[in-house]
């Protein structure tokens, strides 16, 4: 199934966000998380895709393996970086003929160390390039990134959704924001995207703060201002882990009622490869009834 078709149904789409763990051994940790988050129905899962290729091989076999063993539709992240136009088209013929018809089409992080991203010979420069050149193959659904704030390299926020338009007409079905902990930071770009004329559905991505290294880590990040109110429980909790991750929990839950209550498109969640946490937010949710009489625990 195309992911833009969940987008016709009455009710909200529910999804999460998984990687390729680093280490072989951790695979069937992710495939137990994987099941557990079945047990709420997704509309899809995605699964990202590493810098140069480094988990290029693990994304489109963890991909198929979501699609094949557990019947969920998958989304596969794929990037500009360090790829050819031959090498992405060798890559879209091996997800189509894992039958897996999503693509997430991202420009990319620059690889580790250069902190400048750099088009090579024979590859692509922007994401709307990539959603172009998917689209002349094959009729995959292509979701791309949406940046609440901005993204850092963009001069302004203006300028970034100038940016997401062009991802947009470039034939892109659908946009799954960067992580924010401020619903109004979201409401104002969606209105600021809708009066460009972009009509796709917007989905929030919800990250959960979990402990104190990873609020340390989001401040560094070309991303989103953590809110006054959410910054002072961390650092007042910073030697009390369990408690952090408790907080970090209830803001999620928090910022995805609101955003379902204010006709949000999907709720979409980076689940860091952990179903516990996202289990948590979700029942705490109002959720369509179907989704909540299949979890357990």
């Amino acid at each position: 199934m195309k992911i833009r078709d969940a987008f016709t149904r009455k009710t909200p789409t529910l999804s999460f966000e998984v990687f390729p763990p680093a280490r072989e051994g951790n695979v069937e940790s992710l495939y137990e998380t994987i099941r557990e988050l079945g047990d709420w129905k997704p509309d899809f899962i995605s699964v990202t895709y590493g810098a140069g290729g480094s988990t290029r091989d693990k994304t489109i076999e963890i991909a198929a393996k979501v699609k094949k063993d557990f019947h969920h539709e998958v989304l596969a992240h794929l990037t500009c970086v360090q790829s050819t136009r031959d090498d992405i088209a060798g890559i879209l013929d091996a997800l189509k003929n894992e039958t897996i018809e999503n693509i997430l089409a991202l420009r990319g992080d620059p690889p580790d160390g250069t902190g400048v991203f750099r088009r090579i010979e024979g590859g692509f420069g922007y994401a709307n390039e990539l959603v172009e050149f998917i689209r002349s193959r094959s009729d995959f659904c292509v979701g791309v990134a949406g940046y609440p704030e901005g993204h850092c390299e963009a001069p302004s926020l203006d300028e970034d959704i100038r940016n997401l338009k062009r991802k947009i007409d470039a034939g892109a079905d659908f946009i799954i924001t960067q992580l924010f902990f401020d619903n109004d930071d979201f409401y104002r770009f969606r209105e600021r995207v809708m009066k460009c004329g972009v009509r796709v559905p917007i989905v929030p991505g919800i990250f959960p703060i979990l402990n104190y290294k990873q609020s340390q880590r989001i401040g560094s990040l070309c991303a989103p201002k953590l809110p006054p109110a959410l910054r002072e429980k961390i650092e007042k909790y910073r030697d009390k882990p369990e408690e952090i991750e408790k907080y970090g929990i209830e803001h999620a839950a928090r910022q995805s009622e609101h955003l379902l209550r204010n006709e949000a498109a999907g709720i979409h969640i980076y689940s860091m490869n952990r179903s516990g946490p996202v289990r948590r937010i979700l029942a705490e949710l109002p959720l369509d009834p179907a989704r909540r009489a299949s979890k357990k625990g």
